[in-house]
């Protein structure tokens, strides 16, 4: 009983009598007021990610240890364990009733991972490309229906110092956004295109035949635009960043207001950035080619 509670200590920083104490009082009550209403769903969230701690700790563990640590019913601890073994966070190998990490794991910390090391490739390309056009240089990646930046750059000519690092826009909306559904499957692009696109600008393009007629122009040139697409006063223009593979992992844009970036020019800036982009490749490990 002690080295439960030293392991559950361990894990939660919480000895188990008083995790078993607050489970019927306070931490309900605790619960409660994150939620706002009702505490059992963040309990349960709280209470799955120790589960993963605990196989972390341990290697693999079976309910009823699971259930000790956690100071809850075997019930319990077996429909958390069975929601995360759903979703291939843990896994069951064998018959032995032990549960230990799943692959569900190494997938988000391999996204994570990913996210980290296209950042650090990409940055002195992304610093070079900013200081020869002078705008804003951004690498985005997709986020479920959704694009995000997660890196930023500023060149001289900005002067508005906005910050896009973690800003999430709607794919058709943006440069980085319709590089990425560019180069998506056809089903893929389909699933997205019947949702609701949102008409962010008077120019924004919502209707699925001209946004196929941009797939097609971004394919044969390699880079996409978007002309006060996202925001009024503002153009932008991205080509894609591939990965070992040759699929299309990211994109790489230069934004500015359209007074300094004119649509006129942006075939021309399109050019640069797609060699800034196959340089980023190159360095995640793709080769172009000949």
């Amino acid at each position: 009983m002690a080295s439960n509670d030293h392991r559950a200590e361990k894990i939660r920083n919480t000895p188990r009598g008083e995790r078993s104490e607050r489970g019927s009082g306070g931490e309900a009550e605790a619960t409660r007021t994150a939620s706002g209403k009702d505490g059992a769903p963040v309990q349960s969230v709280d209470r799955a990610i120790t589960v993963l701690e605990i196989l972390a700790q341990h290697g693999e563990a079976g309910v009823t240890e699971i259930a000790a640590e956690l100071g809850v019913h075997k019930s319990t601890a077996f429909r958390l364990v069975g929601a995360l073994e759903r979703r291939g966070l843990v896994e069951q190998p064998g018959l032995r009733g032990k549960y230990q990490l799943g692959f569900g794991i190494i997938r988000l910390a391999g996204t994570m991972a990913a996210g980290l090391d296209l950042t650090q490739q990409s940055r002195q390309v992304c610093e070079d490309l900013a200081a020869d056009l002078g705008e804003t240089v951004n690498i985005a990646i997709p986020s479920g229906d959704m694009v995000v930046n997660i890196d930023q750059v500023r060149g001289s000519s900005a002067v508005v110092s906005q910050n896009w690092i973690g800003r999430q826009n709607p794919l058709h909306s943006t440069s980085s956004g319709k590089v990425l559904l560019a180069f998506m499957t056809r089903p893929e692009q389909r699933r997205i295109m019947r949702g609701h696109l949102e008409e962010l600008t008077p120019r924004t393009i919502t209707d699925p035949d001209a946004l196929r007629e941009e797939f097609d122009k971004i394919l044969r040139h390699g880079y996409a635009t978007a002309v006060e697409e996202l925001e009024v006063g503002l153009n932008a223009v991205a080509a894609p960043i591939r990965g070992l593979t040759g699929e299309v992992i990211a994109a790489v844009s230069a934004s500015g207001p359209s007074y300094r970036m004119e649509e006129c020019r942006l075939d021309v800036i399109g050019e640069t950035v797609l060699k800034a982009a196959e340089e980023i490749s190159a360095r995640m490990g793709h080769m172009a080619s000949a």
